[in-house]
């Protein structure tokens, strides 16, 4: 496996950029792996593959402040990334696991390993849960001042994750919220059509949190979970510019998709 720790200077080159490497993956590398670690610059909206922004997303809040809204390539709803959010993505290979061909085993697989690996650095915190679907959530401690402490709304999101599986690969995103403005992911998100049973209806702000950690500790943790070799030297940087202009960068792709 292999390290990109790379963040681009715009939303669309950074989606892009994951594309790029499962597809470089797909057609140069059965049993090729990478992991990226990379953060926005700047606050913007990525809507799942199949997501309907208008239903999901406060799109004239979005317009005022200029804050992009973009369409990713894997499933899931909505999310708000940014500065103070920590964001990674892996490019699995089955020729090595083959027991990810199955969606409910990879997110397991995944989940499990950044959970053994985040658990003694946020042991302070609470207890790390995998949750939902595909999300992490923090079930806080006696002593962290959480009201209903045991109760599912002591429960509180911090990571949320999504997969694109194709014929070799997978591609595995998510986020890690450690100093993000979880304000703003109330002004920029509606509420979400499809709400995990733990979350108990509760609005964005009793629902998510950023963990007592610091970026390079989150990526150090995210490295042990699943480690790798140096940067390799092929990065796909016209691909990269390729899917910004036919993808990412399209409002047709962006907003029309569903």
């Amino acid at each position: 496996m292999q390290r990109f720790d790379l963040s681009l200077p715009t939303p669309a080159q950074n989606l892009a950029f994951d594309e790029a490497i499962l597809e470089w993956a797909e057609e140069n590398a059965a049993d090729g792996e990478f992991l990226r670690l990379w953060e926005s610059p700047q606050p913007m909206v990525v809507v799942g593959r199949s997501s309907c922004v208008g239903k999901e997303v406060n799109e004239e809040f979005c317009r005022q402040e200029r804050i992009p809204i973009l369409r990713r390539s894997s499933g899931g709803a909505a999310i708000v990334t940014g500065p103070g959010c920590l964001m990674y993505a892996l490019v699995l290979s089955y020729a090595v696991r083959p027991e990810l061909k199955d969606i409910t085993r990879a997110h397991s697989y995944i989940l499990k390993q950044l959970t053994t690996s985040l658990g003694p650095l946020l042991s302070h915190a609470g207890t790390i849960t995998c949750a939902g679907t595909s999300d992490l959530a923090m079930q806080r401690g006696a002593g962290s001042g959480e009201r209903g402490v045991g109760s599912p709304r002591s429960v509180r999101k911090f990571s949320g994750n999504s997969l694109r599986m194709k014929r070799t690969h997978l591609l595995y995103h998510g986020t890690l919220l450690y100093a993000f403005d979880l304000g703003l992911i109330e002004k920029c998100l509606r509420t979400p059509p499809r709400q995990p049973e733990y979350r108990n209806a509760r609005p964005h702000g009793d629902f998510v949190m950023n963990v007592p950690a610091t970026r390079q500790q989150l990526a150090d943790a995210v490295i042990t979970a699943f480690p790798m070799a140096s940067a390799p030297s092929d990065v796909p940087a016209s691909r990269v510019d390729e899917l910004v202009a036919e993808r990412f960068g399209n409002d047709r792709w962006n907003y029309e998709r569903a």
